[in-house]
């Protein structure tokens, strides 16, 4: 009987020999098992949630691999580390000449491919951080065609705004362009490139002055779950105990709503999702639950009541993330005038 060939896994780490086979994420997953783990934990701690869930997947999925192989992704990663110093130092001209007398052109140009294309993906995302303003003022001067690819990768919010503040007859031909675009030609690729670049820089050096803070922290701990915040703000008080109240007092918690007057959570009370409310109350104290029952009508009241006593166990995260988004309407009110929030603003500040 003939006998019948079984093809390699070539799934499988061990039967890949070329470092280039490996996708993205497999490297990153080989080099994160080749360190030691606290180094690991740092790394970690740099990347967000979607980013670490992808490489712990990938990480999980290795099996055995050759140590040739680990050699090479360590190897290619010190060479884009050596790479992104020099460009940062002396631009990617200089990068790239450097670059040819330490490892060939070939290397070279490869290694000088990669940082370019990581800049336009990150000049890209920092763009999506850049207010109207900024955007508006450089891009008015460019080509509609270069406009309109620029607007096709930022959110449909910004470019939504920035249309709005452009002359009516370059708006009407940005809005055709984008609801047109097909293929885009080598040339206006280059030129969308450097404007990015341009622009990038221009919202970089613009963000230095207002990245960090005490309200930037604000900002991220209402983002963050209750054990992240507490766990900060217990550290940062026993570091700069002023600092631990400044940043207190930009923030709004969920059981800061016994800080509004009773006019304040009617008005609340009209703009939150009723399930939102049962579920943010799941977890609240007793202070909180009277405060909300006496500001609603006594049959909604009741209502609210028998709903939380028939509600079943639910996950803390979904009860935070409706306290969530009761805390943005909260926010969204203050701002617009609509409500005040005892112990906020100037302390000289008087409410008539």
């Amino acid at each position: 009987m003939a006998s019948t060939a079984i093809a390699p896994d070539v799934s499988s780490m061990a039967q890949i020999t070329d470092v280039n086979q490996l996708t993205g994420r497999q490297k990153a997953a080989i080099l994160m098992v080749s360190l030691d783990v606290e180094t690991a934990a740092e790394i970690f701690k740099n990347l967000n949630k979607n980013e670490i869930e992808k490489i712990s997947l990938e990480i999980a999925r290795l099996d055995v691999i050759r140590s040739s192989l680990i050699d090479s992704v360590i190897e290619e990663f010190y060479k884009l580390i050596q790479a992104q110093e020099y460009v940062a130092s002396g631009g990617v001209d200089f990068a790239e000449s450097v670059l040819e007398k330490a490892f060939g052109p070939s290397v070279a140009k490869e290694l000088i491919e990669k940082i370019r294309s990581s800049m336009k993906i990150s000049g890209f995302v920092t763009l999506q951080k850049a207010d109207s303003n900024q955007l508006v003022n450089f891009l008015i001067k460019e080509h509609p065609q270069t406009i309109a690819l620029i607007l096709s990768y930022l959110t449909p919010e910004q470019t939504a705004d920035v249309l709005a503040e452009f002359p009516e007859e370059l708006r009407v031909d940005v809005a055709y362009r984008i609801a047109t675009l097909g293929k885009v030609s080598p040339n206006l690729l280059k030129d969308i490139e450097e404007v990015v670049e341009q622009l990038a820089e221009s919202v970089i050096s613009e963000d230095m002055s207002k990245t960090g803070g005490a309200s930037a922290l604000a900002e991220i701990l209402n983002k963050a779950n209750k054990m992240t915040e507490r766990s900060i703000l217990s550290k940062l008080e026993e570091m700069d105990p002023e600092l631990a109240s400044e940043v207190k007092s930009q923030m709004f918690v969920f059981e800061d709503l016994v800080l509004l007057d009773d006019r304040g959570i009617q008005r609340v009370l009209k703009n939150v999702d009723k399930k939102d409310l049962a579920l943010a109350l799941k977890a609240a104290d007793e202070e909180i639950k009277e405060k909300i029952f006496k500001n609603m009508s006594e049959r909604a009241a009741q209502l609210l009541r028998e709903d939380l006593e028939v509600m079943g166990p639910v996950r803390l995260k979904e009860v935070e993330e409706a306290q969530r988004r009761i805390i943005e309407v909260v926010k969204q009110l203050e701002e617009e005038g609509e409500i005040i929030i005892a112990g906020r603003g100037d302390e000289d500040a008087i409410v008539v």
